[in-house]
């Protein structure tokens, strides 16, 4: 049983990894980044910055594109209340990963499905949580030595090298990577995208 696609949409998202979940699951869509983006209003709680941060970016591509799906995602790593965005540099990368060493923390990411012409839109945030091992300094130095870590929030790499420093996943884990394909596919078959056959 298999997935048939009834509509287009635009991927709102440079990121090549939900390029690459999309597209193994057989669907066709245009890549359109968006590069709207806003800061974290004081107090505001992770999940709540990671939704509005997809509904801006999905609902300015909504708009370029009114007559197509557009769906955009945003991807925080939480330690606590700290969010951990992508490292500037090694040294900023091996901070990020020395706090994260021997504990859990959250991956949230939200998606916004959004169409402009007809006015619906449904945004919703998956939690997923991950526990790192605990690894030396040096094993954190040679990772982040092969700039695996630098495009990264949190500084390390689910599918990639970073697999090796995380002891389990619970919840999904193609949220870590960027997408929570499963609830992404049930809302687009909610809304007639999809349909299962």
């Amino acid at each position: 049983m298999g997935l048939v696609q009834l509509q287009s949409f635009i991927l709102a998202s440079n990121s090549p990894r939900r390029r690459r979940l999309l597209a193994n699951l057989g669907l066709t869509f245009e890549v359109y980044p968006s590069q709207s983006e806003s800061g974290r209003h004081p107090s505001e709680a992770p999940q709540r910055f990671a939704e509005r941060q997809a509904r801006i970016k999905g609902r300015d591509i909504a708009a370029q594109f009114p007559e197509t799906w557009a769906l955009a995602a945003d991807t925080i790593v939480v330690l606590g209340d700290q969010i951990m965005g992508k490292p500037h540099h090694q040294a900023e990368a091996v901070d990020m990963l020395l706090a994260l060493n021997g504990r859990s923390h959250q991956v949230i990411t939200a998606f916004c499905l959004r169409h402009h012409a007809v006015g619906r839109e449904v945004c919703r945030a998956v939690t997923s949580e991950v526990f790192f091992k605990l690894i030396t300094h040096d094993t954190i130095s040679a990772y982040v030595a092969t700039g695996e870590p630098l495009d990264k929030a949190g500084a390390y790499g689910l599918q990639g090298r970073g697999g090796a420093l995380i002891d389990r996943v619970e919840g999904s884990y193609d949220n870590v990577v960027g997408l929570p394909v499963a609830e992404v596919i049930a809302e687009m078959i909610t809304w007639g995208i999809l349909r299962s056959g």
